[in-house]
């Protein structure tokens, strides 16, 4: 594994969203003294927050899977999760519900899913989901600590025994098919297959490796952390404070200082400068490579994942129909996701993603209050630009309609205060093609083909966040952190050994 080069005891980290946060907490395990720089008051990046009227709400991610992986980040400190949050582990993980009108609820136990699948669709398929929870566990065995949890420079490292493995559980056929293979029920299917899009790319044509992320969801479990998701950086903010850490927040980046080939210090628009050994970029590529002032060259454009409108709503009105997490799919299917990927048309019967986070933890809204945050996926501003601010309302009002047709009776007049977020607020604060889902998991962008987290011709910058190694989602954002802290300290495993990186060209890209 290569790693930056000459002295690292002095690490700025810039942006203390989940990815900068873990790499803090492992760099300052690993001895080293670390500033973290945020241009927001709080921390959290993409996982933000908005407090309106008494409802607190999460902007960012809702979905927390893993969270042994912020254990691992909070025990380079000597802390646990333990100490500092309070995850509820919720049950159902999600429910879907089909255009059909039936509604299934996901569960985690092996015994109690299987049972479910029997009363939805029959013995058969119960049968048939046991075998695919089986298979899921395989592909994820084989995958996470040779593909996921690892630093890659170069395609050689993928010459490893377990590539052979995945080949032969069936990783790189199709998701679609792959699932297929277990379950014959078009509604079972989608419910898991529909996480590829976490990962930026449609069911039908996605790696059948990328049920990695349905193993996440359907068998390790979904959390929520009492207080919301913004609970999960506090906490990790305030063990990384107790090990040393200085945060300057509400102070963006505007320079990074340079002599030769090494960054030495790292300039902010209240113009503090900040001297460093070793700097740890977590912002969006766009932003990082513009800090840097070089992009790597690829032999063609890095294709951004689809993007998202969102509707965060507080109401005065319970939806009794809904789950913490419900899935709203709707009548099509394969069709929808060519509108999105291909044709940059909005979703003609979208299916979306509905957060009712006070179902789990009423102190989100006022007493008798509620929260429901709508995910609706939508192209990137590289497949289509709408003028958004045109657009959004009416749009909102469409797919909010849907829903109340769908499951959610009187939404609309229950709602006391609203945001809507586009893909060109997305842009604006230098999202890639305006989408926070970042660089889409194609094969040609994944694993040792990701924009990778050394930059060439900088010695000692390194990157993290969903744009590099390994990618997008809490889980792999929070890897990206321990990564990138790895190419700092030269912990960890990576590559044929651990080697010094020479300076001129030889990092990764």
């Amino acid at each position: 594994m290569r790693t930056v080069t000459g002295p690292t005891e002095r690490v700025v980290v810039v942006g203390a969203g989940l990815s900068g946060l873990t790499a803090a907490l492992h760099l300052l395990g690993a001895g080293r003294e670390v500033t973290l720089v945020e241009a927001e008051d709080f921390p959290g990046g993409r996982a933000g927050r908005l407090d309106i009227a008494g409802y607190r709400m999460d902007t960012g991610p809702t979905v927390l899977t893993m969270p042994e992986l912020l254990d691992e980040a909070l025990a380079a400190v000597g802390e646990s999760v333990q100490n500092r949050l309070e995850l509820i582990p919720l049950d159902p993980a999600y429910r879907a519900r089909f255009a059909d009108g039936s509604s299934i609820d996901v569960r985690t136990d092996a015994a109690a899913m299987e049972q479910q699948v029997r009363e939805f669709a029959g013995p058969d398929e119960a049968a048939g989901y046991r075998r695919l929870r089986q298979w899921l566990s395989r592909l994820y065995s084989v995958q996470y600590e040779t593909f996921i949890n690892a630093n890659f420079d170069s395609p050689l490292n993928l010459l490893d025994p377990n590539l052979a493995r995945l080949a032969a559980v069936g990783g790189f056929g199709g998701l679609h098919r792959g699932i297929g293979r277990f379950l014959r029920d078009e509604r079972l299917r989608r419910v898991f297959s529909f996480q590829a899009l976490y990962a930026g790319v449609a069911p039908h044509n996605a790696l059948a490796a990328y049920a990695v992320i349905s193993y996440m969801d359907t068998v390790r479990g979904v959390y929520f952390p009492r207080g919301g998701m913004r609970a999960v950086p506090d906490a990790l903010a305030a063990a990384a404070a107790g090990a040393g850490a200085v945060f300057r927040y509400g102070s963006s980046v505007t320079d990074l200082e340079r002599r030769g080939q090494r960054i030495t210090a790292v300039h902010t628009e209240h113009g503090e400068r900040i001297p460093c050994d070793s700097v740890v970029l977590t912002p969006d590529l766009p932003v990082s490579y513009r800090l840097l002032g070089r992009a790597p060259r690829r032999p063609v454009r890095l294709r951004a994942a689809p993007s998202a409108l969102l509707i965060h709503a507080g109401t005065n009105r319970d939806q009794p129909e809904l789950s913490h997490h419900t899935l709203s799919f709707g009548q099509a299917w394969k069709g929808t996701f060519d509108e999105l990927t291909r044709h940059g048309k909005l979703m003609s019967d979208p299916s979306v993603l509905i957060t009712n986070p006070t179902r789990s933890d009423p102190s989100l809204a006022p007493a008798g209050k509620h929260l429901h945050h709508v995910l609706v996926p939508c192209p990137n501003l590289d497949l289509a630009r709408p003028d958004w601010d045109a657009i959004s309302n009416g749009y909102a009002r469409e797919v909010i309609d849907s829903l109340q047709h769908r499951l959610m009776p009187g939404f609309e007049s229950s709602m006391e205060v609203s945001r809507i977020v586009t893909p060109a607020d997305w842009a604006a604060r230098g999202m890639l093609a305006g989408t926070p889902f970042s660089a889409a998991h194609t094969f040609a962008q994944t694993g040792p083909f990701r924009p990778r987290n050394l930059v060439s011709g900088i010695e000692n910058a390194v990157l993290a966040g969903c744009g590099t190694t390994p990618g997008v989602g809490v889980p792999t954002v929070v890897l990206s952190g321990k990564l990138a802290a790895h190419r700092v300290t030269g912990n960890g495993r990576g590559g044929r050994g651990t080697r010094r990186a020479p300076g001129v060209g030889s990092a990764a890209r």
